[in-house]
């Protein structure tokens, strides 16, 4: 429970709107996306402002409180969950777009900004806004680039990282940091806006960011492939890329998961399949024309059972609604679903398929996998109850095993759902001590004290 006179003191500078602490709304507040991780804070702020994010912070540090900052909690590896108690800095309220700029092709908004509303903002003006993280209709533009989330369109685009132009944030010690502008180029010092991208919220608070615009494609066509073997989708997958065609998508959903995806959203795919991958190229007419042929040749070559396309804009649209729905279609099925972020080069998508499957049977669990295939990127989900101690030993021996592997294979713990607590352990592996100790010299000039999101992305000593 937070002292009085603390209290008093942020209600005082605050305003009583922006303080919340009664036990029943901070409950709410201690979890995020991830299973089986919860910890209840001591005080919730909602600023609406830089300046109210700088008082915030200036109480909690001559306070000693540890400052965890949150959007709309969609994370999955527990990077909001204030696991050390003290304030929960909530920046839903900064919402405000501040400016479309159509010279610079800019955007700047508050770090509230819901993902999807910025997206119908830009293409109101005929621009285009990639990142298109699976949460984008509730994730905030603030929690996509500390965690530097990703989308359906990250093969061709790029992730979140790539159109940050400029961060505005706030220290631990509550000073504000301006990094980055609208200029194409910029090596002027140090490069802290690509630092501060993906930082999971360890070093600063952002409360304003400006990301790059560009002009949509003119022209798409989607398509959807059925496999009877999950492994000749991977196949597919490495022959496109490499006929040199990079589509702005290349989805994937195994067996289980098509079931679950069916059962939600009742658009007849056919649940006999044992994978399908969801294929959109974009851009100029001619040159989707010409992809679009080489695409449905190479699906056939393979040996896909069957080869869709869609027949307007509305129908493709559904399709990848209906591939956004995985995650949520999967979780229906069991009480518990946890879900990782595997990432190997695009090679070993054939070979991953295989080691998931030997895995499940290894483990006697049931696993639902889909994700970015074009980027190498899968979401292996375990469906399991986390009441069941035994079940839940098996399911973490299950990605300790495949984690071996992937990292073995030069892949990474995680391609865009960052490390939070979740996956502390994974990334030493990944990285070794030197690289653990590099990061922790990095976390202690920004933040001294240790107060800002203590406990993620890497161990503490004596933890």
């Amino acid at each position: 429970m937070i002292d009085k006179n603390i209290l008093e003191t942020l209600v005082l500078k605050l305003g009583r709107e922006a303080v919340v602490s009664e036990p029943e709304d901070l409950l709410v507040l201690g979890y995020d996306s991830t299973p089986g991780l919860h910890h209840t804070p001591d005080v919730v702020i909602y600023p609406t402002s830089s300046e109210q994010v700088q008082i915030a912070m200036q109480i909690a540090r001559d306070n000693k409180l540890p400052i965890t900052p949150r959007g709309s909690g969609t994370g999955l590896s527990g990077g909001s969950i204030p696991i050390k108690g003290g304030m929960v800095i909530c920046l839903n309220k900064m919402n405000q777009i501040l400016e479309i700029d159509e010279e610079n092709l800019t955007a700047t908004c508050q770090a509230g900004v819901v993902t999807l509303d910025l997206f119908n903002a830009v293409a109101a003006k005929g621009l285009f806004y990639p990142p298109d993280p699976g949460s984008q209709k509730i994730s905030t533009l603030g929690g996509n680039v500390m965690e530097d989330a990703g989308g359906l369109r990250g093969l061709k685009y790029g992730v979140t990282r790539d159109y940050v132009m400029a961060l505005k944030c706030v220290l631990p010690d509550g000073s504000l940091l301006s990094t980055g502008g609208k200029s194409v180029k910029d090596v002027a010092g140090y490069a802290f806006k690509d630092l501060l991208v993906g930082s999971e919220g360890t070093l600063a608070i952002i409360t304003e960011i400006t990301v790059k615009l560009i002009p949509p494609p003119q022209d798409k066509r989607t398509f959807l492939a059925y496999f009877d073997d999950i492994r000749i989708a991977g196949t597919a997958v490495s022959k496109i890329i490499a006929a040199k065609i990079i589509p702005s998508t290349m989805e994937i959903m195994d067996k289980a998961t098509i079931n679950c995806v069916e059962d939600y959203v009742k658009i007849g795919l056919p649940r006999q399949m044992a994978a399908l991958l969801l294929i959109e190229v974009d851009g100029h007419p001619a040159m989707v024309a010409e992809e679009a042929t080489e695409v449905e040749r190479i699906l056939n070559d393979v040996g896909a059972a069957e080869v869709h396309v869609a027949k307007d804009a509305a129908e493709a649209a559904s399709l990848a609604a209906a591939r956004r729905t995985a995650l949520s279609a999967l979780a229906r099925v069991s009480p518990t679903t946890l879900l990782e972020d595997a990432t190997v080069p695009r090679s070993m998508l054939a070979e991953t398929f295989t080691l998931i499957e030997r895995l499940t049977q290894k483990y006697q669990l049931t696993v639902g996998t889909f994700g970015h295939a074009g980027d190498g990127n899968l979401h292996p989900t375990v469906l399991c109850d986390e009441r069941n101690t035994d079940e839940m030993k098996r399911a973490h021996a299950f990605y300790d095993e495949l984690y071996e592997q992937v990292l073995a294979w030069g892949g990474t713990v995680s391609g865009e759902h960052g490390i939070g607590i979740a996956k502390k352990d994974y990334l030493a592996r990944q990285i070794g001590p030197g690289g653990v100790a590099v990061m922790k010299r990095i976390k202690q000039s920004f933040d001294p004290d240790g107060i800002l999101n203590p406990g993620k992305i890497f161990i503490a000593n004596g933890e």
